[in-house]
């Protein structure tokens, strides 16, 4: 169980030689000493004092083995042990409206949000966690399980274009996580609602129901008060009915005040994880803790060491009587104190690091940098309280695959897109199989070329200008046409106004940045309009039957020369393909049949969702 004690049977060696020489040399008065004079000289006879040492030689030998064989816990045998955990059941309500694609938050809100759920999915160890996705309506994405990586594994799949109802039914979602908990819970647990907005019809029903439950909740905001604009799959921005673009901004007073009417706390959305410390574990009072018996058992390797101890308690009272255990006792006094120096209460106990980690954790970031004498760390204080330039200097300082990653994320956040490409380049040279460097890497990338597109965009605005302005009376017109029943028209004029005025600055990447569901839904739509290229051959269903009696004219010249297949066999197979061709490659295909499954089954039954907004 313990094999790196293995080491210690080296010095069992060097112990050995080291007492033969020096029985060799106590012997060798009998090559100058007559032997007839050497018994009244030494005193006994030449090879006594040798052989003493050579009888207790053996006797420490074997000591010495049997202690090292001990602390390496040999074990012959697994015993079944019971396993616990702690009943702490968490239920996290991710929201999926489609204000949720807006990107005031890099990449998107949507991404920032699974991210920091798989986060808080890494730092649970224990605990039961469910997964509910809410837009119009609210639905199940798994229920309370202590599984995270199945939980983990379904997060990419969820985006709001999946979703079967639009609009933000939050309170709805609140009541299917307290259905969760009472089934699987006992009604004790934690809600977790990541979200950008709630009515205020529903934060008064979302508090009525969280405090009659006795539960608690957590909400935590995603966006800026600045909010962004909502890209369409076709490139423009989504729009209210007066035809103005919609920019859903974040509301944190608004959270705020719910947190604080259903008793629970509002968290702002950090780049880091130390938010996340309190919601991955909750604080209990030792002895106090609710514990439960799992399903599963866990074989462990019984310590059988113990028995070898046994054995070296008759060696240790022979060695003791004969003077060698004692000689021992001095090597627990070689460990001197180190020099004083002049240092506060502080210092007298604990490390520069140490301290900074304390400060850290206290949140006082800034004078944790100052304390930390680690450059690695230091470079993190510097990141959490927003000082990327000289996270960037600390995290220099090293070379390890570890310092150009943190090196890179500390410049990207300076602006420094070029220097912050390079570094997670060398910690791809350093670490070719780190996947989040490699992740980085391409966002940093894609950002740059957005960029030099938005630079470019503007230069041709700029230069363009006289002629929009010689066409704003046709412009005008075609802008005054009913764009209701004209989707395409609607994304038109969206570009139009976004090259007017709702472009973002080439300073700000986040808000220009299309999040990977726009480029998802974008090659599902070029993967549908290539479809029917695809499928040309056959004129539907009733086609395709038509012709499966008739080979194609190469077939039939083929046949009597070569041993073709069976035709008929063919023409099936060559059916069977044209059918899966039909099937998209959607991940997320089953969740959201699922979704619009339950979303029908609920309005057939009378129950109407109810949206203040549709994004």
């Amino acid at each position: 169980m313990r094999p790196e004690w293995l080491w210690a049977l080296l010095p069992v060696a060097l112990l050995g030689l080291a007492l033969g020489l020096s029985g060799r040399r106590a012997g060798s008065w009998s090559n100058v000493i007559s032997p007839a004079l050497l018994p009244y000289l030494v005193g006994g006879t030449p090879a006594s004092a040798p052989a003493r040492r050579g009888r207790a030689l053996p006797w420490l030998v074997a000591g010495w083995v049997l202690a090292v064989i001990a602390m390496t816990g040999p074990s012959l045998e697994k015993i079944p042990q019971p396993v616990h955990q702690r009943e702490d059941a968490l239920v996290i309500l991710l929201d999926l409206s489609y204000s949720m694609k807006a990107a005031d938050l890099a990449p998107s809100r949507i991404d920032r949000a699974r991210q920091k759920i798989l986060d808080l999915l890494a730092r649970r160890r224990e605990g039961q966690t469910g997964l509910v996705a809410f837009a119009g309506d609210a639905h199940v994405v798994t229920p309370l399980t202590d599984d995270n990586p199945t939980i983990a594994n379904l997060l990419p799949a969820l985006n709001p274009d999946m979703m079967p109802v639009p609009g933000s039914d939050a309170a709805g979602a609140v009541e299917l996580a307290l259905d969760l908990l009472r089934s699987g819970a006992a009604g004790s647990g934690r809600i977790l609602l990541l979200t950008d907005a709630v009515s205020e019809r529903q934060r008064q029903a979302i508090a009525g129901a969280v405090r009659d439950a006795g539960v608690e909740l957590v909400v935590m905001g995603v966006g800026t008060p600045s909010g962004a604009p909502l890209p369409l799959p076709d490139g423009g921005f989504l729009k209210d009915p007066s035809g103005a673009i919609v920019v859903p901004a974040l509301n944190e007073a608004e959270l705020q005040q719910l947190a604080e009417r259903a008793g629970g706390s509002y968290l702002p959305m950090q780049i880091g994880s130390d938010d996340l410390e309190a919601l991955a574990q909750r604080t209990t009072l030792p002895g106090r803790e609710r514990l439960s018996a799992a399903e599963r058992r866990a074989d462990q390797w019984e310590d059988q060491g113990y028995a070898l101890v046994l054995l070296l308690l008759p060696l240790a009272a022979l060695l003791f009587r004969r003077g060698l255990l004692v000689t021992a006792l001095p090597l627990l006094l070689l460990g001197g104190p180190e020099a004083a120096r002049a240092q506060g209460w502080d210092d007298l106990w604990l490390t520069p690091d140490q301290q900074g980690r304390r400060a850290l954790l206290e949140g006082d970031a800034e004078r944790a940098e100052q304390l930390f004498e680690d450059s690695a760390w230091a470079g993190t204080a510097a990141y959490e309280h927003g000082d990327f330039d000289a996270a960037a200097r600390q995290f220099g300082r090293g070379d390890s695959a570890d310092d150009w990653y943190n090196r890179g994320n500390a410049l990207a956040r300076a602006g420094e897109l070029d220097a912050a490409i390079e570094a997670f380049r060398e910690s791809l040279a350093r670490q070719p199989e780190r996947s989040d460097a490699r992740d980085n890497l391409e966002l940093v990338e894609t950002l740059k070329e957005q960029q030099q597109r938005d630079q470019q965009q503007q230069q041709g605005d700029q230069a363009g200008e006289r002629d929009q302005q010689s066409g704003g009376e046709q412009q005008q017109d075609s802008d005054s046409q009913p764009q209701e029943d004209n989707p395409q028209q609607q994304g038109g004029d969206s570009r139009q106004q976004d090259d007017g005025g709702s472009r973002p600055e080439p300073g700000e990447p986040e808000q220009s940045q299309q999040s990977p569901e726009d480029s998802q839904s974008g090659t599902e739509a070029g993967d549908e309009a290539s479809a029917p290229r695809e499928q040309e051959p056959q004129a539907g269903d009733d086609g395709s039957s038509a012709q499966a009696g008739e080979p194609r004219d190469g077939e039939a010249e083929q046949g009597p020369a070569a041993a073709a297949p069976d035709p008929q066999q063919a023409e099936r197979d060559q059916a069977l393909q044209q059918w899966l061709r039909r099937v998209p490659d959607d991940p997320s295909g089953l969740l959201r049949e699922k979704f619009r499954y339950q979303s029908r089954q609920r309005q057939q039954q009378g129950e109407k969702p109810e949206n203040d907004t549709y994004w």
